[in-house]
């Protein structure tokens, strides 16, 4: 196999944990904003990802993908332990409101990949609830459409959003803390999120081992909304090791600064499930089982049935 090499804006930046060797660093940069829109390079023909990667047929028959974890966050200084999910799933947009349509004919109806991701954290004081829905033009991995995420707890609640207007990202917020409160503030388009890469870096050529560089906006999934910091990444793929994953798969470094790394494994089968990840932060996710059905109330109640009722990784669908 050949390794692949992209530039896409940034610099080299490497950290602790990863599947092989470290590479070089820049630090951080504050947010920031262009005055004029930019063409994403991840998103030209030929680049480290596949644009056509959520046309598969597989995505056309009214199911969702719902992938469970064993997860782990630092939460008060300790490391908690919680189930986490995932659903990733096609769905119709309409543009006047930015939202799920109900009325498909019409005109102004195109197609999303929703990405949610919902957790509830125990801790001895109270429980956290987090959840964060990503939406992706569907021909469009690199490029987020749309994110909102809340966070809930008994001291209060957070909500960010962030919508891209063609020119740049806006993100709206309103939290409880102290200097934060509600407001706006415009973000770079040209950029990845992390909160995105489960689902994004699924998108990778994996074969070609591509290695590049991409600007990364922090995890908005927090309790606060402070201006996200922006990280100059360097992307690295290599063979996972066959100890780390139950089933074939992809190891992805993503180094956000010298002290500073996520790692994600990616199974090798198409769609390329998240099989495993392990962030800088102390957030891990180690995949229970996936399944394929319709989580949403239905009128048919035999089509709510799962395809399978607890499919192990090695097991998962294609």
């Amino acid at each position: 196999m050949r390794t692949v090499a992209f530039v896409v804006g940034g610099a080299l930046s490497a950290g602790l944990l990863s599947c092989s060797t470290d590479s070089g660093s820049k630090p951080a940069t504050p947010a920031a904003a262009p005055a004029t829109a930019t063409e994403n390079p991840l998103t030209r023909r030929g680049g480290p990802l596949r644009q056509q990667w959520a046309m598969d047929r597989l995505w056309e028959d009214g199911k969702a993908e719902v992938a469970t974890y064993e997860a782990e966050r630092v939460v008060y200084g300790e490391p908690r332990r919680f189930d986490f999910t995932l659903i990733t799933v096609k769905e119709e947009f309409n543009q006047q409101y930015n939202v799920k349509t109900d009325d498909t004919r019409r005109k102004d109806v195109f197609p999303v990949m929703k990405v949610n991701q919902f957790c509830t954290i125990p801790t001895e004081q109270y429980p956290y609830h987090f959840l964060t829905s990503l939406f992706f033009r569907r021909d469009q991995p690199a490029q987020l459409y749309k994110l909102t995420t809340s966070s809930q707890e008994w001291c209060g609640n957070t909500f960010k959003a962030i919508l891209d207007d063609g020119m740049q990202y806006v993100q709206t917020y309103n939290s409880y803390w102290d200097g934060q409160g509600g407001g706006q503030r415009q973000l770079r388009r040209v950029v990845l999120f992390e909160d995105a890469l489960p689902y994004t870096l699924r998108s990778l050529r994996f074969e070609a081992l591509p290695t590049f560089k991409a600007d990364v906006y922090e995890l908005q999934q927090t309790n606060q909304a402070p201006p996200p910091v922006l990280y100059h990444a360097q992307i690295r793929t290599e063979d996972a090791l066959t100890a780390d994953t139950p089933e074939p798969a992809w190891c992805v470094t993503v180094a956000l600064t010298n002290q500073k790394q996520n790692v994600y494994w990616f199974g090798k089968r198409y769609p390329n499930v998240l099989l495993r990840q392990s962030t800088w932060d102390g957030r891990t996710l180690r995949l229970k089982q996936v399944r394929r059905y319709v989580y949403w109330p239905v009128a048919a109640a035999g089509s709510a049935a799962p395809d399978t009722a607890a499919a192990t990784p090695a097991a998962a669908e294609r």
